[in-house]
């Protein structure tokens, strides 16, 4: 070989190499306007894949992704009231677009106007990163209520979460007031086991000491709710059951002035007046809403009248600084018609043996939401929220075996003081030319609960007070927490298919307890015999780190494979160890609770006509607290002789582990070509558990089945749609499941002993034209007697019986 020519063709081809080279490692950017007939469209969301980059279009329309590399890229923008717009291109220099969006011009009664990600299913997936939150790895769902053919108006849970799967839900009462659900084993009470938030911010009493919500958003008033399993831990914190995220309706953009009104009634004097109004006036986005709410309730003593109200405000500071000022306010009043034992369920569920039993609750929120855009990489989102608070209990809480002869009442009066930040920053970076995003965060939050039990009035009425304040004759106490954290995820992608998510959080947590509590003991004929009064003051001052990893894998856009594992942690405080309800008592060295959350699934979307998403999962619970029963001593006769008792202490090990499976077929996209309007779908959730206690140190709870875990938990539905007219037909199934963890099946108090199986049927219908809407259903159609929850204390205790057959009306109004 000629030496010359080979020195020449390998220089040659070094410099090709080292262009070829130079020319990929160059990095470009894409920038442009989003344009309406020329005039340009602000907060327009702009997306880039695959890089997974989004940003929003500026008040003069601009938008910009830098730092980019030479490949092919989709850029693709959804806006409400446009078509949704599309474009796929190759990048090899810096590149400027001005891109028109077509306004939809339809009459809106014949058009579904709505963002890319919304399936036509009501429920998708979060994206691997929203906002200021990573959920790549995660399982999550995104409930569309728009979508929702249900009764809105009673915030009927079996219906709006019908397509999440393995949620096990209490009906506790028919107006919706309260939401009471779990998943996977975790008491359904308040939703205590899910972090329960509206608009990102916390709205439950205590988020430590006493993680329930008293109050639950209107569905009415809510744009989407998101959900996210136990791996939500690195993000928002201790609980095991994941988040619950409320995304509120928002002002229309494109109007100063808009209104929405639906007005419904329903069985048992149910009546329900929701109305909003919102728009944008300048820089300038509003909504407020006004919800009145009344029942008579289906049996005896059930009385309802609730207020909410609630206002936002989004003001867009500059192109980079928006703020979001919001309050709400809400108020009701209950009368608790009380429990029942099995042999009254079974005799009358419509029965009331209380009459004289009272709740009354006082909500009032605050948030002020900062985010701040410092490049189209890096993101900071600040959320500075409140609560003033307080709930009043007032009733007999004695066993429901035992008759009311009347006397004073216990009355429960709860006061709450908290207030917190949270402060995220997102940055998105490349590393090793493959897209990355960097979540830091800190949370700062202060609680303060302050808890007294004492006599109440002998009268029916709902009267507040204390007999004697001063000396009250059951325990007052002050209930201080803190917490700071610390917490860390990174997204790392290895090429475009898969990526791998790990996370860090580090938690401080001090909670105490200052106050007394009476001790008074009574001999048969009610002569007191001993009455003390014990002060207490307590400490406790904990830190710890957990961890977690996930992974995705994701074959192609509509299909993906995820996993994880994350660690869990759930504080224990003194709130509750002092409350006398009947016959529990709780254990003075109860613990933490620690343990971890696995998955494993699939899912994704199929041409447009199926959606699934299949996982296992595994909790896995040390320390789990449960209520077992237990003998000791009785104090009324000198403790000479023992009683049963309502242990609540950390009674063993749990592992509870399953399958779940979501997957919506429509058969008109199968059967049919494309006729917009029209749809004929199938739907199935489904979750198998199986659970057991190990490592218990009693020997009668050692391999039993876990409380409030049903083997079998399904829901089943048909939804169609054809122009203006929409309708829905669904099925719950759930099998039996243990109350408490000694697997009673029954007792004399009803408080413990099994929940039988149940099925339910609900059809719901809807029909639009032009601005009015008429909403229409059965629930509980084949008017089945049923029951959820055996409580241990309000609204109980004993068996609380869901609705039989009811029927609902909503007529609706938008401007």
């Amino acid at each position: 070989m000629n030496t010359k020519y080979f020195i020449r063709g390998f220089v040659s081809a070094m410099y090709l190499f080292l262009m070829y080279g130079a020319i990929y490692a160059q990095r470009y950017t894409i920038s442009g306007t989003v344009m309406d007939n020329g005039a340009p469209i602000q907060e327009a969301p702009v997306f880039l894949k695959p890089v997974s980059l989004g940003t929003i279009s500026n008040e003069h329309g601009s938008f910009v992704f830098d730092d980019l590399m030479h490949e092919k890229y989709v850029i693709s923008i959804s806006y409400i009231g446009y078509a949704p717009y599309k474009d796929t291109f190759s990048l090899t220099r810096d590149t400027t677009l001005t891109i028109e969006l077509q306004r939809i011009s339809y009459v809106l009664e014949n058009v579904n106007i709505e963002a890319a990600e919304v399936s036509d299913f009501g429920i998708t997936r979060l994206r691997a990163v929203e906002g200021s939150a990573i959920y790549a790895s995660k399982k999550s769902e995104v409930i569309h209520v728009d979508k929702l053919n249900a009764n809105l108006a009673a915030n009927l849970s079996r219906q709006v979460y019908a397509k999440v799967p393995g949620l096990n839900i209490w009906e506790s009462d028919g107006a919706g007031v309260q939401l009471g659900i779990g998943g996977r084993g975790l008491s359904p009470s308040r939703n205590s086991n899910f972090n329960t938030r509206q608009n990102g911010y916390d709205i439950s009493a205590d988020a430590l000491g006493y993680p329930e919500s008293y109050y639950t958003p209107p569905v009415e008033a809510i744009q989407r709710i998101e959900i996210v399993r136990g791996a939500a831990s690195l993000q928002y914190g201790t609980q095991f059951g994941g988040l619950l995220n409320f995304k509120f309706r928002e002002g229309p953009r494109h109007k100063k002035f808009s209104i929405r009104s639906r007005q419904s009634v329903g069985s048992f004097g149910f009546f329900s007046s929701y109305n909003e109004i919102g728009g944008t006036i300048g820089k300038v986005n509003y909504t407020t809403f006004y919800q009145y709410k009344h029942s008579d309730g289906w049996r005896p003593n059930s009385t309802l009248n609730q207020h909410t109200g609630y206002v936002s405000l989004q003001i867009r500071v500059s192109p980079q600084l928006l703020l979001r000022p919001e309050v709400t306010i809400m108020r009701y009043l209950a009368r608790q018609p009380g429990g029942l034992t099995d042999a009254q369920f079974e005799m009358d569920p419509g029965q009331s043996n209380r009459e004289r039993n009272w709740f009354n609750v006082n909500w009032n929120l605050a948030a002020l939401t900062l985010d701040y855009t410092i490049n189209n990489k890096t993101l900071v989102n600040s959320r500075f929220f409140g609560l003033i608070a307080g709930r009043d209990a007032l009733g007999v809480l004695s066993n429901i075996n035992l008759a009311d002869f009347g006397g004073e009442r216990d009355l429960l009066k709860d006061q709450f003081r908290n207030w917190g930040n949270e402060t995220r920053f997102i940055y998105k970076y490349s590393l090793l030319t493959n897209p990355s995003t960097l979540l830091l965060g800190f949370r700062y939050y202060q609680g303060f609960t302050h808890r007294r039990q004492g006599n109440g009035s002998d009268g029916k009425g709902p009267d507040f007070d204390y007999l004697n304040p001063g000396e009250l004759k059951g325990s007052d106490y002050d209930l201080p927490s803190r917490n700071f954290s610390i917490f860390a995820e990174n997204i790392f992608t290895l090429g475009e298919k898969v990526s791998i998510t790990p996370g860090v959080r580090f938690e401080y947590i001090h909670t105490a307890a200052d106050g007394y509590y009476r001790n008074t003991v009574k001999d048969l004929a009610d002569n007191i015999l001993t009455d003390e009064k014990i002060y207490e003051s307590r400490i406790n001052n904990r830190s710890f780190i957990f961890t977690g990893i996930g992974m995705s894998y994701k074959p192609s856009d509509n299909l993906e494979v995820y996993s994880n594992i994350s660690q869990n942690y759930r504080a224990i405080n003194f709130n509750d160890i002092r409350v006398n309800a009947g016959n529990l008592v709780v254990d003075e060295n109860i613990d933490d609770e620690r343990g971890f959350n696995a998955d494993i699934g699939f899912r994704g979307s199929w041409r447009e006509w199926l959606s699934f998403d299949i996982s296992a999962f595994h909790l896995n619970y040390k320390d789990r607290i449960g209520t077992v029963l237990k003998s000791e001593p009785n104090p009324n006769f000198n403790n000479l002789v023992n009683r049963v008792v309502r242990f609540r202490t950390n009674v063993a090990a749990a592992r509870i582990y399953g399958l779940e499976l979501y997957s919506e077929v429509s058969i008109y996209k199968i059967l049919s070509s494309k006729s917009p309007g029209t749809d004929l779908s199938l739907f199935i959730n489904m979750a198998v558990i199986k659970s057991e206690y190990v490592d218990s140190k009693a020997t009668a709870i050692e391999g039993n089945s876990v409380e409030l875990v049903p083997k079998l938990n399904t829901k089943v539905g048909i939804n169609a749609r054809h122009g203006r007219f929409s309708a829905s037909f669904q099925v719950t199934y759930v099998s039996e499941q243990f109350s408490d963890a000694t697997n009673a099946i029954r007792t004399a108090n009803a408080v413990e002993g099994i929940i039988p199986s149940y099925g339910v049927a609900d059809l719901s219908v809807g029909y639009s034209h032009k601005v009015v809407t008429f909403e229409a259903g059965i629930n509980n159609l084949t008017n089945h007697s049923y029951f959820t929850r055996r409580a241990s204390g309000y609204p109980g205790p004993g068996i609380i019986p869901a609705e039989p057959r009811s029927l609902y009306l909503t007529i609706g109004i938008a401007l």
